[in-house]
Formats: C-alpha cells, sequence, structure tokens
C-alpha cells in the first residue's frame, strides 16, 4: 500500500510548466488509475473552493468515483456536468449508468434520451439504452438500439455478448447482432 504524496507531482507539458490547477488534475487522475482513490479525492480537495465547479474538475471527480463503483457520491457530479455542460454528451451519459447501477434504470433512460442531439452519433448512447430498455423489459426497443451501437461501434459486439443487462436477450434467442 503506498501514501498519498499529496501536491508531490511536477508536471510539464510541451515544454512548459503546468499550472498548479493542471497538476492537481494529473495528480488526481494517475492516483485514480493507480485505483488510489481516497489519494485521488484529496489532491481535488486541495483545489480553491473557486476551482471545485470548474468543468474539469466536476468530471475528475465523476470519472473518480465512477472508477471506484461508487456510484451514489458519483451522480451528483454527473448531473452537475449535465447541468454545466448541456452540450457535452460525456455528462449525460455518465450520469445516467450511475442511476442505473443504483437501480433507477427509469430515471437513467429518461436522463440519457433528454440529452444533447450530439448524443445520438455515440454507441455508448445506443449501447447504454438498449441495456436499459432491456432491464425495463423493453426487448424490442432493446434489440433496435443495440443493432445501432453495433453499427456505430463492432467492438460493442464483444461487450454485449458478457453483459449481464442483455441476459434476457441472449436467454429469450434474440439475436445480438
Amino acid at each position: 500500500m503506498f501514501a498519498c504524496q499529496t501536491g508531490a507531482a511536477f508536471a510539464f507539458s510541451a515544454g512548459r510548466m503546468e499550472t498548479t490547477h493542471e497538476r492537481v488534475l494529473i495528480a488526481a487522475q494517475g492516483y485514480s488509475e493507480l485505483d488510489m482513490h481516497e489519494c485521488a479525492l484529496a489532491e481535488l480537495a486541495r483545489l480553491p473552493a473557486a476551482l471545485q465547479h470548474d468543468a474539469m474538475v466536476v468530471e475528475t471527480h465523476l470519472s473518480i468515483y465512477m472508477q471506484a463503483r461508487r456510484f451514489a457520491e458519483a451522480l451528483p457530479f454527473g448531473q452537475e456536468l449535465c447541468r454545466m455542460r448541456p452540450e457535452v454528451p460525456v455528462g449525460f451519459i455518465h450520469a445516467a449508468f450511475c442511476f442505473h447501477e443504483l437501480g433507477k434504470t427509469r430515471e437513467a433512460r429518461e436522463l440519457l434520451i433528454s440529452g444533447p442531439p450530439a448524443l445520438k452519433a455515440e454507441a455508448t448512447y445506443h449501447y447504454n439504452l438498449a441495456c436499459y430498455e432491456a432491464t425495463l423489459g423493453n426487448l424490442e426497443e432493446a434489440r433496435a438500439y443495440l443493432a445501432t451501437s453495433f453499427s456505430l461501434d463492432r467492438k460493442l459486439k464483444d461487450h454485449a455478448r458478457e453483459d449481464p443487462d442483455l441476459r434476457v436477450l441472449r436467454d429469450k434467442g434474440l439475436a445480438l447482432g
């Protein structure tokens, strides 16, 4: 087990030293990738209150909590990101996923559908809607969303073969593509 070395990170990019804000974000992301989520959160806590609602800081919190599978704590950050950047798909995809993981699949579906038009170009949007519809028992809708997701990203087929949310489709012999 490693101890957190908060504030010890120095980062250089394109020959210049990063700002303190950037260094903290880089350190937090690094800790999170090492599954040192508490250290990552401690890094973010170092930022001044005025920066705590910066979109990158909010998104980093969201990412850390999701990687730690702490969906109840991640959800408010996802919702805040949706409010801050309503034109950007990532907040909607992640906040909806948090709802789903918390057993609130109807809310997940409604949030995702309410997102920006750019979402419809994302394979993950269609894939996640397939999972939500399957969980809710709407199997034909699930199959249609799944087919669209596969047309946008063929690699999702492999994931669908093991995804527990899509088990009902597999069990009923409904083609997964």
